[in-house]
């Protein structure tokens, strides 16, 4: 698997500043260069951690979710991670190795690996290897819904879950999912979308579902409302909910993303709520 990694610093002096940068009612695109020193964040009770906010519930901004890229140093982690007890998460290893342990079982996460905890999970995470590892954290209240029991928390991996071609596509986009989409227990899916090089979303897909969209490989061109907007491996995007959308994928490489959407819920008839 090849998975974008952001490294940090500072562009040099040199540097023009103008870049891909947009923030609009609709969308938001942060460039990878967004992800330098002087913007990534500490949490508390994390050790030998920093972490770049992505996204987070902000008027005029993302509402269902957040979204970090957090490095964890040699000998860094937590044993208390989240104080929120009803977050629901998923977490993604890009680099190095992460010990996480969840509900007193431990599993050793490399690249590709991906665990969904439950909200009020126990779990801990933990960089006991020699390199530095970063992985993708994705947080969500969870909503709780009278008769349907709470999902359970897993582990797996990106290598062990197979691609589901689109129809009529010829293997040109996949999706692979880590949770049955008829499961009506879970309120958010979080799925790799791949593209082949010249394969395409083929209409302005425009829907109730919110996006966080990390752009894990390659590059392509990604209609964003009424814009066209070159991006590229380690960019992040938002889409507010029926922002339309559709990408061509231009190549040499295949294009794949990581993608958050929220799903399987009434929508809320109060402003603001879902």
């Amino acid at each position: 698997m090849n998975y974008y990694v952001p490294r940090g610093g500072l562009p040099p002096q040199t540097d023009l500043t103008t870049d891909r940068a947009v923030f609009t009612e609709s969308y938001a695109v942060l460039p990878r260069r967004t992800m330098s020193d002087i913007t990534a964040s500490l949490l508390p009770h994390w050790n030998g951690t920093r972490a770049w906010v992505l996204a987070r519930p902000l008027s005029g901004f993302a509402e269902t979710f957040s979204q970090y890229i957090v490095e964890v140093s040699s000998g860094g982690g937590s044993d208390r991670p989240d104080a929120d007890p009803g977050a629901e998460a998923v977490v993604f290893v890009v680099d190095g190795a992460l010990t996480l342990t969840l509900d007193g079982v431990e599993h050793v996460l490399d690249a590709g690996g991906y665990a969904f905890l439950a909200p009020g999970a126990r779990w801990t995470l933990h960089n006991h290897g020699p390199a530095t590892a970063t992985f993708h954290w994705i947080r969500k209240t969870y909503q709780q819904v009278d008769g349907i029991e709470v999902p359970e928390s897993f582990v797996t991996r990106e290598q062990d879950v197979d691609g589901v071609e689109m129809p009529d596509t010829n293997g040109a986009w996949k999706t692979q999912r880590f949770v049955d989409p008829t499961d009506i227990r879970h309120d958010m899916h979080v799925n790799i979308v791949s593209f082949e090089p010249g394969g395409a979303i083929p209409f302005p897909e425009t829907h109730v579902m919110e996006h966080g969209l990390y752009i894990l490989e390659g590059k392509a061109v990604y209609l964003l409302n009424k814009d066209w907007v070159e991006v590229q491996a380690g960019d992040f995007l938002w889409l507010r909910a029926f922002c339309p959308q559709a990408c061509y994928a231009g190549g040499p490489s295949r294009f794949r993303y990581l993608l958050y959407k929220d799903t399987n819920r009434h929508a809320g008839l109060q402003l603001g709520l879902s």
